[in-house]
This record gives C-alpha cells, sequence and structure tokens, in this order.
C-alpha cells in the first residue's frame, strides 16, 4: 500500500525523491520521509502529506536516497512511526512496503539483545537486523537479513559508508528505472516515467545493488538476468487538465477508455473462443474490479449459459479450486496482494488463468498464462471511475466474442450513452444525499453490481454510510432501517424484474424513505414514485450499465464536492493495496 522510491545518480537526490513521492501519494498518504547520504545519512520525516510539506527535506544532501509515503499498517500515523527507519548507529536506514508479520519476535529478540527501538512499526526490524548482520559488506548484511523475515516486503536500503542502494522484493511489487548514469527504484513505475521509460521488473526473491554505473541482481544467491521493458505511459495523462480533481478528469475520459479498452480485449479472439467453451469460468478479485466480474457474470450465463462464480480474492484461498475451470483475475495495478495469491492457487491446481489489469509489467501479467490489458492510461484519484470502465470495456469485449456479437454496433451504443450520461444533471439527487447520514443503493439483475459500485464510490469519497442491496433483499433485515432520512438511489429499467422493482421501491416509499429514481425519461411509472428522477438515454444493456455507472459516479463526486471531501485522496485509502 505504501509507496517507496529510490534514486542514485548525479543530480540532487532529495528533490527526485520528494516528486517521486508525490506521484506515489495514491499509495498512501498518512506520512512521508526521506533519507539521504553522503558521508552520513541525513534523514527528514512528518505526519502528513509531502505534497504539502516538502520544504521538511530541504537538509537533506546527497546524490543517492530513499523516500517513502505511508498508509500505515503498525502504528499511528504521526511523526516517528514515519519512515525510514534508522539502526541504532544511524549508519543505515530503510524504507518498507508491505508486512513483517513475524516483527514481534524479531523485535524481542533484538531488544533482548540491546537495540532500542524508536518507532511501534513492524519495519523498523529491518535496520536493526541489517546494523548486527553488518561485517563491512553492505550487500552481504541485507543479504543475510532477507531469510529471518516472514511476510511481504519491498525494502529500499541506504548504507552511511558505501555509495550503493540494496533493493530487496518478496510479494510486493518494486521496480527499477534505468535512466541515463543514473538508475531508480520504485513501487511503480509512475514516478520513473519522466526520466526514463525503460524498466526492470524485479521478481520475488531478488535483491539488486544499485550503483553509481550498474544494477546486478540477484535470486537465491546467484546473479539472474532481467528483461528490460519499455514503458509506454502518457505523462501528460496524470496531469488535471483544467478539471478540478483527477477523479472529474477521469469520470470524462470514460468514453474514450471504453473504446480503447473494448478494442483491446476483442482482439483477443483466442481468449473467447476459449471460455465459450469452458465448463466453467471463475472470476477473482477485489473492491471495484469485483463488481465488475458480477457483470460478467450476469452477461455470460444469460447470453452464453457458461456457467460463472465470482469470488472475492481474499476468500479464494478458503474454497475449492477446480481444475477444469478457466480463472480470470482482475486487478487494476496488477499488484493487488490478494488477487495474487488467489491467482497463484488457481495456477498450483492446473487451472488456465487470464488477467485483466491496466499496467504494463505488473506482477500479475507475469502470474497468469494470458493478459488482457484494460485502456485506461494512468489513473491518479484513488477512486475507480475509468479503470472500472476499462475492466467492464474488457468484459463486453470478451462477451462480444463469446456471443458473437455485433462489436462495432456494441462500441457505438455504449460510447454514446457514456458521453450522453456526462451531460445529465444530478444536481436534485446531489441536494437528497448531502444531508444523509446513510444511503442505499438497490437494483435488480445486471443492475444489482451497479448499485454495489455507487454505493462504494458514494461512501469512499463523500464518507456517507452506503450499502448496495439487490431490491429484492431489502425486505430481509434492511427495512428496519428505513425511514425519511435514508434516501435510497434505484435503477429502475425496463427489462427483466422492472415490474418487481416498481413493488420493492413503492414498499420502500412506504416506509417514508426519499427516493432517487434512475430510469428512462418517459417512464410515468417511476415518475409516480421517485422524488427525483434521473433520465438515463434508451439503448441495450451494455449501454444501459454504462450510463448508469457514469449517473452514480457523479452523484458521488459532486456530494462529496458539497460536503468539501478530499476526493483525490479520500481518508484512510489508498489505490493499490499490496498487503493482505
Amino acid at each position: 500500500m505504501c509507496g517507496i522510491v529510490g534514486y542514485i545518480g548525479w543530480r540532487d537526490a532529495a528533490p527526485m525523491l520528494v516528486e517521486g513521492l508525490k506521484s506515489l501519494e495514491y499509495r498512501g498518504y498518512d506520512s512521508f520521509g526521506v533519507a539521504t547520504g553522503t558521508d552520513r545519512l541525513m534523514v527528514a520525516k512528518r505526519k502528513g502529506r509531502i505534497s504539502e510539506q516538502a520544504d521538511c527535506v530541504s537538509g537533506c544532501h546527497g546524490t543517492r536516497g530513499i523516500g517513502h509515503t505511508r498508509w500505515a499498517t503498525h502504528g499511528l500515523p504521526d511523526d516517528r512511526n514515519a519512515h525510514p527507519h534508522t539502526d541504532c548507529s544511524g549508519r543505515f536506514a530503510i524504507v518498507h512496503n508491505g508486512i513483517i508479520e513475524n516483527y514481534a519476535e524479531l523485535r524481542r529478540g533484538l531488544e533482548e539483545r540491546g537495540h532500542r527501538f524508536t518507532s511501534d512499526t513492524d519495519s523498523e526490524v529491518i535496520a536493526h537486523l541489517i546494523e548486527e548482520a553488518w561485517e563491512g559488506d553492505f550487500a552481504a548484511a541485507v543479504r543475510g537479513v532477507l531469510p529471518l523475515l516472514e511476510g511481504s516486503y519491498a525494502i529500499l536500503a541506504l548504507c552511511a559508508d558505501t555509495d550503493e542502494v540494496v533493493a530487496a522484493r518478496e510479494r510486493s511489487p518494486l521496480v527499477l528505472g534505468l535512466g541515463d548514469d543514473e538508475f531508480f527504484a520504485c513501487s511503480d513505475a509512475t514516478p520513473i516515467v519522466a526520466y526514463t521509460r525503460n524498466i526492470l521488473v524485479m521478481e520475488d526473491g531478488d535483491l539488486a545493488v544499485i550503483r553509481r554505473g550498474s544494477v546486478a541482481v540477484e535470486n537465491g544467491g546467484e546473479t539472474v538476468v532481467r528483461e528490460t521493458t519499455y514503458i509506454d505511459y502518457d505523462v501528460e495523462a496524470s496531469r488535471k487538465g483544467g478539471f478540478e480533481h483527477f477523479m472529474l478528469k477521469e469520470i470524462f475520459e470514460q468514453p474514450d477508455v471504453f473504446q480503447q479498452s473494448f478494442r483491446l480485449a476483442c482482439k483477443h479472439h483466442g481468449i473467447s473462443m476459449l471460455l465459450s467453451r469452458a465448463r466453467g469460468i471463475s472470476v477473482i478479485a477485489c473492491g471495484t474490479s469485483y463488481n465488475a466480474a458480477l457483470l460478467f457474470r450476469y452477461f455470460v450465463e444469460k447470453e452464453c449459459g457458461v456457467p460463472v462464480r465470482v469470488d472475492l480474492a481474499s476468500e479464494y484461498r478458503y474454497l475449492s479450486t477446480p481444475g477444469d475451470e478457466i480463472v480470470i483475475a482482475v486487478s487494476q495495478s496488477g499488484e493487488t496482494a490478494d488477487t495474487l495469491s488467489a491467482l497463484k492457487k488457481a495456477a498450483s491446481s492446473n487451472c488456465a488463468t487470464i488477467a485483466i489489469t491496466n499496467v504494463q509489467g505488473s506482477s500479475i501479467t507475469r502470474a497468469a498464462d494470458d493478459t488482457i490489458y484494460t485502456g485506461a492510461g494512468p489513473e491518479i484519484s484513488v477512486a475507480a471511475t475509468k479503470s472500472y470502465m476499462g475492466q467492464y470495456a474488457a468484459f463486453v469485449g470478451l462477451l462480444a466474442g463469446m456471443s458473437c456479437s455485433d462489436m462495432s454496433a456494441v462500441e457505438r451504443s455504449v460510447r454514446q450513452a457514456i458521453e450522453e450520461s456526462l451531460l445529465t444533471d444530478v444536481n436534485e439527487a446531489v441536494s437528497l444525499c448531502v444531508g444523509a447520514s446513510t444511503l442505499f443503493y438497490v437494483g435488480r439483475g445486471i443492475f444489482y453490481p451497479v448499485a454495489l459500485e455507487g454505493a462504494l464510490k458514494m461512501k469512499e469519497i463523500s464518507y456517507i454510510h452506503a450499502e448496495g442491496y439487490a431490491a429484492g433483499e431489502i425486505k430481509h433485515g434492511p427495512f428496519a432501517l428505513l425511514s425519511k432520512d435514508t434516501p435510497a438511489v434505484a435503477v429502475c429499467l425496463p427489462g427483466d424484474g422492472y415490474q418487481s422493482m416498481l413493488g420493492n421501491l413503492r414498499e420502500m416509499k412506504a416506509r417514508g424513505t426519499p427516493l432517487i429514481g434512475i430510469g428512462y425519461g418517459d417512464d410515468i411509472d417511476l415518475q409516480d414514485v421517485a422524488d427525483v428522477c434521473i433520465p438515463v438515454p434508451k439503448g441495450d444493456a451494455y449501454a444501459q450499465v454504462a450510463a448508469v455507472t457514469v449517473i452514480m459516479q457523479r452523484i458521488a463526486y459532486y456530494t462529496a464536492l458539497a460536503l468539501g471531501r478530499d476526493i483525490d485522496k479520500p481518508r484512510n485509502l489508498a489505490k493499490s493495496v499490496t498487503v493482505e
């Protein structure tokens, strides 16, 4: 979840680290810090965001350094728990992303041997272990510590006595940027692309010794050669482009994102044919990706008759894995720890595996048999909007191939629906939501996953408690919570379950619940029951889902805006969840 960055080269390291950490704040922003080295280490760290307090590192000098922006796992988000962490002597500094599961045992042993700890983190044990292992060879000291660590880590380590940065990875992402007489080490390529597009992706078990003129990678004590990848990344796309927030910009990019991602998926005709002949398909994902996967299930089972199971990646380890299933793992970042673990379990059961991701060179692409990339481009806001649309487009592209649908017609209808929904007035709906402490989102069939996603977006960025339900389930418990103070956002469109949905809305209305109805503009029955009606452009089911999704994103955005929330960086959240 945290973001780490390292640099060694000919530039002053501190400004490089600061800019790198700013671009990694989507991974966590509870606290930050940097360490740079000359003949001694200089450390500056602080609670809060580096984008607001970067001047605190002005005393750090040198042409090598490491930095960290934190999403707290162990210890409060305060100055003392901020990274980097140092040993007792101040000779060594480390930054760490991941969780050291046996840190308590390691810490007790270190304290018994006289080490003094200054934080509550699991990470600090690494610095003290390096201190104990030090015999004059920095890389050897780090190498000796790694077998003692249980859990996950991406580590960057700095030593006052040597002109190098040592990097190590186990179940947590780490990439190296190969520049012109300078090298970078980061959680992902975002901070690197302004300086070089050539990256080396470290694998689990790798240790890299980075010096001014070289990078040497080893695994298990043996030198290994990792392939260099060229990253095609649009730096301009990561800037706001006149929008007040990245989230709003990314919402408005969705017509292009759908089109690009749909076309990319349609090229995978062989995968579509494989899925159409499958005895069963399992999709594993988390959060927003899970909601996109549920849509795939509804469409596939109805249109293709292939049974689909959708599991939360974090729960997949506790379930059976039939070896004759095809497993699709979905992750925006390609580094989601739970999804990667689930994918590896599926592979160990000899399942054919497919990854859907937005990030080239990510861990999931190397773990899966085949990969479908989405065309979302860099997504900066923590709340996923266009990356969700990219995943939806990838699934629709596969469906078009499986059902032999007219791909051009699907592409046109969905793009038009998204474009029209970007202009729909949602102000009345926002007015109902702003004063609520609880919101319900309801839908039936394909609109149940859309309701889940709408509720997720609302709670993420507005901090209003919001829950998504299949409309028929409201009677089984949630009815007890309905009142004039609990508005409901309801999707009611012609098709399967329409009359049942109207009945559910009348039942909710009878309990005093204010209703925001999302449906066709000429639907008199919906207008009769709903307090606010938001029109959806008419179209096929694919277009309806996309249109309602965009409307719900915009309701969440403008509600959060009215409440003065930090929309791009909501509290306690990070974009890339690299811990289980």
